[in-house]
């Protein structure tokens, strides 16, 4: 056996230590993917195969090494404005009548890994401010995620070429980011100034978050099973408004969730409403 294979002992150990801490379920056959994420971290770390660092890991001796493993295996790519729908609802939709209301719009962004979507949804938001309406109340958009290494990234951010071709138009690249001394990109301060970030385990309670209109939770419940994605809707509902909105990713369901949430589909797209 090769030093970066996992052996059967270890994926099964593993997989359970990993639905434990952050809900995710391997499932069987994905030794292939804890290879790729963890062998950046095995030589961080310094050890000699994949199974001593899942042993140390699951030991956990080591809290930096536990949050260099959970960073791996929970980091997903994202894009900016994915699949566009979401957006085109905030703009043309949603945030018209979040206008005549005068209290602040609280948005929520969960498992926003490397900052694109609560960075999308504050550009939504100016240009819908600048083209119909003020919103009266102000707005505020928490990002939350596991990773520690993705939330600095989102505090920073700051992109590289690669990373800024993924879904973000010419136009909105001028407009809303800077290039920096590295020849990087920097979110400008309008947009960065309408988002905070926070460490959130999705496993865990809400509740200090506070209360929220709208919550994007887009491209995460497909990484969980059926009765933890039932308690993560649930928990959601808990902290939105009545009448709020939920945006989840375009292959993704409700669920058992139906009886705290209303579909309304539009054109395009569709959303959740929580049910008053």
């Amino acid at each position: 056996m090769k030093n970066k294979d996992v052996s059967a002992d270890s994926y099964r150990q593993f997989g359970q230590f990993l639905q434990q801490q952050c809900g995710i379920s391997l499932g069987e056959n994905k030794q292939y993917l804890v290879r790729s994420r963890l062998s950046s971290v095995m030589h961080e770390y310094h050890f000699d195969c994949i199974d001593a660092l899942i042993s140390a890991t699951v030991r956990g001796a080591n809290r930096q090494l536990l949050q260099a493993v959970l960073d791996a295996m929970t980091t997903n790519e994202t894009l900016w404005f994915r699949d566009n729908y979401p957006y085109e609802l905030l703009v043309k939709t949603i945030l018209p009548e979040q206008a005549t209301k005068k209290r602040r719009l609280r948005v929520w962004s969960a498992a926003c890994s490397s900052g694109q979507e609560p960075y999308s949804i504050a550009m939504s938001v100016l240009e819908f401010q600048r083209q119909k309406a003020q919103l009266r109340g102000g707005v505020e958009i928490v990002g939350t995620d596991l990773s520690s290494k993705m939330l600095e990234k989102c505090d920073k951010g700051v992109y590289d070429e690669l990373s800024l071709a993924r879904g973000l138009s010419a136009e909105r690249r001028q407009r809303y980011f800077t290039a920096n001394k590295d020849g990087l990109l920097q979110v400008n301060r309008d947009v960065r100034n309408m988002v905070s970030f926070r460490s959130l385990n999705l496993l865990h309670s809400y509740g200090s978050l506070g209360k929220f209109d709208i919550v994007f939770c887009r491209n995460v419940l497909i990484y969980f099973p059926a009765e933890v994605k039932a308690r993560i809707l649930q928990q959601i509902a808990a902290q939105l408004q009545p009448g709020g909105i939920l945006f989840l990713g375009a292959s993704e369901s409700i669920g058992s969730a139906d009886k705290l949430f209303s579909m309304v589909k539009c054109h395009p797209g569709l959303y959740f409403q929580r049910k008053a």
